[in-house]
């Protein structure tokens, strides 16, 4: 419990810095239905989509282009980023992607999150996220 394998054999994990994988803080339903939403927007958009949850510094979009920069693919990927402790949420795009993944489609995802994150749920905020952003960016 706490990783997946997904059908591409990627390993999908989460736990929280120090704690085993034993004691993740999403479920096992959870994290399959993240790492599905993330398949289908990747394929959808053509958009190598990926999230992050933990602490932004100060500068949070420079920290989440720092850690869009560790992603696969960088160039052609987008980010969504959010620090739990601060409340807050960034979407980054790659120089590939911007064109496609700019300031609006991160609105739009962002503003479909937000009544999920409000109801303390993150996992069904961010596939509102993604399922958003998606459509919008294949559109574009």
């Amino acid at each position: 419990m706490g990783t997946v394998v997904t059908n591409s054999g990627r390993v999908s994990a989460t736990r929280f810095p120090g704690q085993a994988p034993t004691t993740p803080p999403f479920s096992r339903e959870e994290l399959i239905g993240l790492d599905d939403a993330l398949k289908d927007a990747s394929e959808k958009a053509l958009v190598r989509f990926s999230v992050y949850i933990g602490d932004l510094g100060p500068d949070a979009v420079a920290d989440a282009r720092k850690v869009l920069m560790r992603a696969p693919e960088p160039a052609n990927g987008a980010l969504v980023a959010v620090s739990p402790n601060t409340k807050e949420t960034v979407v980054v795009s790659g120089s590939a992607v911007a064109d496609r993944v700019n300031d609006r489609v991160a609105q739009l995802g962002v503003t479909a999150a937000i009544t999920s994150f409000r109801q303390g749920d993150l996992i069904d905020g961010l596939i509102a996220a993604l399922r958003v952003m998606s459509t919008a960016a294949a559109e574009s």
